[in-house]
């Protein structure tokens, strides 16, 4: 994460192919020493060296794809690259799930989960050769006709990405994404656990959690990524803004079945699989469509610190944090959280329940308004511990709709940001020697723009467009 504003420094002036080979070499590598670490100050410390690897993957290879392709053939590209993401998270559950059971040589043997880590430096070395040999690096805006652009300084290229709109819109909304995913990926399996544990006549065994939910967000990943990506290939036919549009209601679509997810975790395990699947889906719509909206608003030579900075405060405000801040509002609900028979009471920790009247408990409790005859405190561990982080994980909902209302926002402006990327670009095209039909058609292309105001850019706006095909191209 951190390092992720160097990869795309690096990205948008050296070589990229070799700048990921040695990001995924050193991603191995530190995940395969970080298996062996003896105590969790080391093991901590080789895990944030991973974060190394995914920096430069991560912020340099959308721009190689952005370099190869355009228009909805990228898209279908991105679409393909990103449900890498829920997939492999995906698959991360299953192996190195399955990988730890296998390696077990008693049911108390608690080193297994080593050997889960180790599968990932075999990929590692995998990806690397593809990289090596399969890989190839084009000119920065080849597809596009951008390759005169050239590379500004660093403090240009920040100037221009924190005045886009577009992109601060769509990070702030991937940010609320990241948030969300971070969460569900951490809190999921074992909140899902603890749902299956307070049930009386549980339909799911505890054990087998891990895997579903990997297998769940794996499929989910594999339905979503693309179905997002399709749907804004084909609305932005018609609506410019169809590509935040699309995002945004995927946002808002998940929250009721996210919702839904966390209250049928008490009751019925199957059934909350069913609806987190589904609400997982409109949460992958937008994996891909992200990417493309920033590969599209900004030009070639500034793409991968775009992809980099986003990166940053994606995970610096939404998954880093995420995890942590739901367990912290988790401990802050469970002095309040009392059990009193089957019913759940949400009061203050020092009040005395089982003095109250029904009606007093219905009162204190704005959670569940189910009442019994009040008995004495008897505490259940894993109820208090379930309930707390079910309140806790609603906060995700919340962060949901802030995302979806970023994205909307962004939909104001996408198509002009779009506009002005195009004309840059346009702008720094080589120059060739026009045919007669083509100078005549220029000519008079030329005159209608002139003799339309409404057609033209600000003078304002031009001018900056100016300077800054002139600064790229000098």
């Amino acid at each position: 994460m951190v390092m992720a504003p160097l990869f795309g420094y690096l990205g948008d002036r050296y070589s990229r192919k070799y700048l990921m080979a040695v990001g995924i070499f050193f991603w191995s590598l530190a995940t395969l020493v970080g298996s062996f670490m003896p105590n969790y100050g080391w093991f901590l410390l080789f895990r944030c060296l991973v974060g190394v690897g995914e920096a430069s993957y991560s912020t340099i290879a959308p721009t190689i794809i952005s370099d190869l392709f355009v228009s909805d053939t990228r898209s279908k590209m991105l679409a393909i690259f990103y449900f890498a993401i829920p997939v492999g998270s995906g698959l991360g559950y299953i192996i190195g799930a399955e990988v730890t059971e296998l390696a077990k040589v008693s049911e108390t043997d608690w080193e297994a989960w080593r050997w889960g880590l180790r599968v990932t430096p075999v990929m590692g070395l995998l990806a690397l050769a593809l990289i090596l040999f399969l890989v190839r690096d084009p000119p920065r805006g080849s597809s596009e006709g951008g390759q005169h652009l050239q590379a500004t300084s660093f403090l240009s290229d920040l100037r221009y990405l924190f005045f886009n709109k577009s992109f601060v819109l769509s990070t702030l909304a991937f940010t609320c994404v990241t948030f969300v995913a971070g969460a569900l990926a951490f809190w999921g399996p074992l909140f899902t656990k603890l749902g299956v544990l307070v049930q009386d006549h549980p339909n799911a065994k505890a054990d087998d959690v891990s895997f579903v939910f990997g297998a769940i967000a794996m499929s989910a990943g594999l339905l979503g990524v693309p179905l997002g990506s399709f749907a804004g290939q084909k609305l932005r036919v018609k609506l410019p803004y169809a590509d935040p549009l699309v995002c945004g209601l995927g946002l808002l679509f998940s929250v009721p079945l996210i919702l839904g997810a966390m209250v049928l975790a008490e009751w019925n395990t199957i059934a909350s699989y069913v609806v987190v699947f589904f609400g997982q889906v409109f949460l992958n719509l937008n994996w891909a469509v992200v990417s493309d909206i920033v590969l599209y608003i900004v030009i070639p030579t500034r793409r991968s610190s775009a992809e980099a900075f986003q990166i940053l405060f994606s995970h610096a405000l939404g998954d880093a944090g995420s995890p942590y801040l739901i367990g912290v509002v988790a401990d802050a609900f469970k002095p309040y959280i009392h059990v009193n028979g089957t019913t759940t009471f949400f009061a203050p920790m020092d009040y005395d329940i089982a003095n109250f009247t029904s009606t007093e408990l219905t009162a204190l409790d704005p959670f569940n308004a189910t009442t019994t005859t009040p008995e004495p405190d008897d505490i259940n561990a894993d109820y208090v511990e379930f309930k707390s982080k079910q309140y806790a994980m609603f906060l995700c909902c919340i962060v949901n709709v802030l995302g979806a209302v970023f994205f909307f926002w962004n939909s104001c402006y996408i198509a002009e940001d779009k506009a002005k990327c195009d004309r840059i670009i346009a702008g720094a095209a080589p120059e060739r020697e026009p045919s007669t039909t083509e100078s005549t058609a220029s000519s008079s292309s030329s005159s209608r723009s002139l003799a339309s105001p409404e057609d033209s850019p600000e003078e304002e706006e031009e001018e900056e467009e100016k300077a800054q095909i002139q600064s790229l191209l000098t």
